[in-house]
């Protein structure tokens, strides 16, 4: 089975204009859609699509957890949330222009999370997971979830002894590589506040993280990735594609991904993979939908270099 656990999950509002937003204009909207929103509800999406089961974890409101939970039914994704009495779920207002790239995110920061329910997820993951399992948490935890919070979740998790996926960033990265996770996804950006010694180049960088680390992925955006394991690093050049949203690209790679190490394949069919369904979502509007017909055909465009340390 495989776990993912977002723990400041979100309802996205998908607000659909004609051009770029202005100042002091009337920047009409065209229609508005919903869509699930938080990383680690977009990776089920994902796995759900690739027909691996998984369950969605986490912690939701009570006021509009069956608004959440209806888009959740229509995409497929399984779940078995705690619920926090009187607390709404955030919303995540998502500005997509039909005329240019991108979109604009504005996330609400979410409700603060109850004791009872940071021990009623360590006791539910105690009592779930397995050493067969795999484990992904994914995205930013909700206000006063500390990093002594995160050290204890990630802690219960990785004590069960399955796979543990971490696609967190700032402190809470920091924390996932001190502990030893077995796969993390760092931006370029984010890469640079982990690296461990600033002497050295980024690819001698990430090899040195990856000794700790058996599964190291860094995101250069629409360029493509790193990926070290196993003592070598890899260049993976994605296919170049006409952007609509890049919103959730990076999920569903991780969702792509660890399909992929669920499924057993070869390292580089599943970065491959990952790529070739990152890059169809961000053909498109909303915040997770991607083409497997679509990801099968960009693939075959995606070229893996093995990089010789400098």
């Amino acid at each position: 089975m495989i776990y993912t656990i977002t723990l400041n999950p979100a309802i996205d509002q998908l607000l659909f204009v004609k051009n770029d937003i202005e100042k002091r204009q009337a920047n009409r909207i065209i229609r508005s859609e919903w869509d699930c929103g938080g990383k680690g509800l977009h990776v089920s999406g994902v796995l759900s699509k690739f027909s691996i089961k998984n369950e969605a974890l986490g912690i939701v409101g009570s006021q509009n957890r069956a608004a959440l939970y209806s888009i959740l039914s229509e995409k497929q994704i399984a779940h078995d949330f705690l619920v926090q009495d009187g607390a709404r779920t955030r919303t995540s207002f998502v500005i997509i222009s039909e005329e240019s790239s991108g979109s604009i995110m504005m996330p609400e920061a979410g409700f603060p999370t109850s004791e009872a329910n940071k021990i009623a997820l360590l006791e539910q993951i105690r009592q779930k997971v397995t050493q067969e399992d795999i484990v992904v948490i994914a995205g930013s935890p909700p206000p006063n979830f500390t990093l002594a919070d995160f050290g204890t979740l990630l802690k219960a998790v990785k004590a069960t002894g399955c796979f543990v996926a971490c696609d967190v960033s700032g402190a809470y990265l920091h924390v996932a590589v001190k502990l030893g996770v077995d796969f993390i996804k760092p931006n370029e950006h984010e890469i640079e506040e982990i690296l461990v010694d600033k002497t050295k180049t980024l690819v001698e960088n990430i090899n040195l993280l990856a000794k700790n680390i058996r599964y190291l992925i860094v995101s250069l955006s629409g360029e493509g990735s790193y990926c070290a394991h196993q003592g070598r690093v890899y260049r993976i050049i994605a296919p170049q594609v006409l952007e609509k949203n890049d919103t959730g690209a990076g999920d569903c790679f991780v969702g792509a991904f660890i399909a992929g190490i669920s499924d057993q394949l070869p390292l580089q069919e599943i970065l491959k993979r990952a790529t070739g369904c990152s890059a169809s979502k961000v053909m498109h509007a909303d915040s997770s939908t991607f083409s497997m017909v679509e990801a099968e055909i960009l693939k075959e465009q995606v070229t893996i270099i093995e990089v010789e340390e400098m």
